[in-house]
C-alpha cells in the first residue's frame, strides 16, 4: 500500500501547513498534529454533514402522500422529488470530489453546504411541484459538492488506528441516516409542526446546516495536494451524459409507462460510458490528469468494493422504498407508524455498529462475511414471513428479520467503507470517493426502479389487501437475489484488501 505521508498536504484556509491528525510529527513533516478536541469537533461536523446529505435520499418517502396533497401534485412529480435528488446528487458525485482535489475540500464542503442549507430553505417554502422538484435537484447538486470531501478529509487526516475509526463512524452515520431518515420523516409529517404539513422535512436542515458551516469554517483543515490537479472537463461531460442517458430513464420509466424513449437513452449510455473509459486511458497516457485515475480501478479491494456498494444499494433502497410504500398504501399505516417500524431495524444497526471494535479485532475482514451473511438471511426471513401471514401480513410480524437485517449491515457497511479504500493514495481521495458515492446512488436508482417494477407490475389496478400482499411478496424474491449477489463480492473484497494492506 502507498504511504500516505509521502503526499504532500497543504493548508489552504490561510494558516499554516498541517501534517495528517493521526501522523507523528518530525522535523520534516511540518507542524505536530491538530489538537485532539479540535479532530473531535472536525469529525462531529463531518459527520453532521453527511448524516444530512444521506438522510435526504430517504426523508421524503413517507412525506409523498402529504405532498401530493398540499400541492396537488401527480403520482410523477411527488416521486421526482425523491428521484430528482438522487438523479442530480449522483452525477456531479465524481465532479465534486475532483473539484475538492483541486480548489481544496475545505473550500468545497463549505460552498457545498451552504448551497445544500439555501436549497433546503428553498425547498421547504417550495409553493408548487415544480419549484419543489427544481429545488431538490439544486439540494442534489449542493449534496454531490460537500459529500465527497468527507471522505478526501478522513483520508488526508488520518492514519492507521485514527483513520478506520473515523471510516468506521462514517459507515455508521450512512447507514443510520438511510435507516432513520423515514422514521425522522414520519414523525415530523405526524407532527405538523406550525400547521407547515411536510415542509419541516426540509426546513430541519436549516439549523443543522448553519451549525456544520461554522464548525466546519473552526476546525476544517484545507488540504489539497501540492501537486495540483486540473479538471478534466471533457471526462466531466462525457461521465455526466452517461450517467443522465442511464439514470434518467431508470428515475422516470416506470411512472411514464416505460416508452421507448427510457431504451433508446439507456442504450445510448454504454458508447458514451465506453467513450469516457477511452478518454480517460488516452489522457492518462499522455500524462494528463484524468476525472477518473485508471490505475483505480486495478485496485482489487476498489474495484470488489464498489460492485458490493452497487448491489448493496440497489437492495437497501429498493426494501425501503417498497415497504414504504406497502405499510402505508398496502396496510394503512400512518407515516409516522411506518416510520416507527424502521426503528428496531435502525437500534439494530446501530447497537451492532457500537459493538464492532471490540467485534473486529477477533473476526477482521471476516466481519463482512458475517455482516453480508446476516443481511442475506434477513432477506431470507422476510420472504418466509411473508409467505406464512398470507393476507395476515401486519407491521409487526416483520419486526425480527428487519433486526436481523439491521445487526448484519451493522456488521457490514462500516468496514466496507475502509476495505473499499485500501490502496488508495490520498491525492486520489477526492475521485475515488466520488466513483463509490456515485455508484451507491446508481445502486439506489436501479434498486427502486427494478423492486418498485416488480412490485408495481405484480400489483397492477387491483387495490384489494390479498393484491398488495402478493406483491410484496413477490418482490422480496428479487431483494433476496440482490442481497445474495452483494454477498458474492465479499470473498474477493476481503482477499484483496487483506493483500493490499501487507504490502
Amino acid at each position: 500500500m502507498q504511504d500516505d505521508k509521502s503526499v504532500s498536504l497543504t493548508e489552504r484556509d490561510g494558516t499554516t501547513d498541517t501534517a495528517p491528525a493521526g501522523a507523528p510529527a518530525t522535523g520534516d513533516a511540518g507542524p505536530p498534529p491538530l489538537p485532539p478536541a479540535r479532530v473531535k469537533a472536525m469529525v462531529l461536523v463531518a459527520m453532521a454533514a453527511t448524516f444530512m446529505a444521506m438522510m435526504d435520499s430517504y426523508i421524503v418517502n413517507v412525506a409523498i402522500p402529504s405532498i401530493r396533497s398540499d400541492l396537488g401534485a401527480s403520482v410523477s412529480a411527488a416521486e421526482m422529488t425523491v428521484g430528482g435528488y438522487i438523479l442530480v446528487y449522483g452525477l456531479f458525485l465524481v465532479t465534486g470530489g475532483r473539484l475538492g482535489d483541486i480548489l481544496g475540500y475545505k473550500r468545497m464542503f463549505l460552498a457545498g453546504l451552504g448551497l445544500f442549507t439555501v436549497a433546503s430553505l428553498l425547498c421547504g417554502v417550495a409553493p408548487g411541484p415544480e419549484a419543489l422538484i427544481v429545488f431538490r435537484c439544486v439540494q442534489g447538486l449542493s449534496a454531490a459538492l460537500f459529500f465527497p470531501q468527507i471522505l478526501s478529509i478522513i483520508q488526508t487526516s488520518f492514519e492507521g488506528a485514527q483513520r478506520d475509526k473515523a471510516l468506521a463512524l462514517f459507515g455508521v452515520t450512512i447507514g443510520l441516516a438511510a435507516i432513520t431518515g423515514q422514521l425522522i420523516g414520519g414523525v415530523l409529517v405526524h407532527l405538523d409542526l406550525f400547521g407547515w404539513g411536510w415542509r419541516p422535512i426540509f426546513l430541519v436542515n436549516l439549523p443543522l446546516g448553519l451549525a456544520a458551516i461554522a464548525g466546519a469554517a473552526l476546525t476544517m483543515p484545507g488540504f489539497r495536494g501540492t501537486q495540483r490537479p486540473r479538471l478534466d472537463l471533457p471526462g466531466v461531460a462525457l461521465l455526466t451524459l452517461a450517467l443522465l442517458l442511464l439514470s434518467f430513464p431508470l428515475a422516470e420509466g416506470r411512472t411514464a409507462g416505460w416508452p421507448v424513449w427510457c431504451f433508446v437513452m439507456m442504450v445510448l449510455s454504454v458508447p458514451c460510458f465506453v467513450a469516457f473509459g477511452w478518454w480517460q486511458r488516452r489522457l492518462a497516457a499522455a500524462g494528463g490528469q484524468p476525472l477518473v485515475n485508471p490505475p483505480l480501478l486495478r485496485l482489487g479491494a476498489y474495484r470488489s468494493g464498489n460492485a458490493l456498494f452497487l448491489a448493496f444499494f440497489a437492495c437497501n433502497a429498493g426494501l425501503f422504498f417498497v415497504l414504504a410504500v406497502q405499510l402505508q398504501s398496502g396496510l394503512g399505516y400512518s407515516a409516522l407508524e411506518s416510520g416507527l417500524l424502521f426503528a428496531p431495524l435502525g437500534i439494530a444497526f446501530t447497537g451492532t455498529s457500537l459493538a464492532l471494535p471490540k467485534i473486529m479485532p477477533r473476526l477482521g475482514l471476516h466481519v463482512l462475511t458475517a455482516g453480508y451473511g446476516l443481511n442475506a438471511l434477513g432477506y431470507l426471513l422476510l420472504l418466509i414471513t411473508a409467505l406464512a401471514a398470507g393476507d395476515s401480513l401486519s407491521g409487526p410480524v416483520l419486526i425480527p428479520a428487519l433486526v436481523v437485517i439491521g445487526v448484519g449491515q451493522g456488521l457490514g457497511v462500516s468496514p466496507l467503507l475502509g476495505a473499499a479504500l485500501t490502496g488508495v493514495p490520498p491525492r486520489e481521495a477526492g475521485s475515488a470517493a466520488g466513483v463509490l458515492e456515485t455508484v451507491g446512488q446508481l445502486g439506489m436508482s436501479v434498486g427502486i426502479t427494478l423492486v418498485g417494477l416488480v412490485y408495481f407490475s405484480t400489483l397492477g389496478d387491483a387495490g384489494s389487501r390479498h393484491a398488495y400482499t402478493h406483491a410484496f411478496t413477490v418482490t422480496l424474491i428479487l431483494n433476496l437475489v440482490l442481497s445474495l449477489i452483494a454477498l458474492a463480492f465479499v470473498p474477493p473484497l476481503r482477499r484483496a484488501a487483506a493483500a493490499a494492506a501487507t504490502t
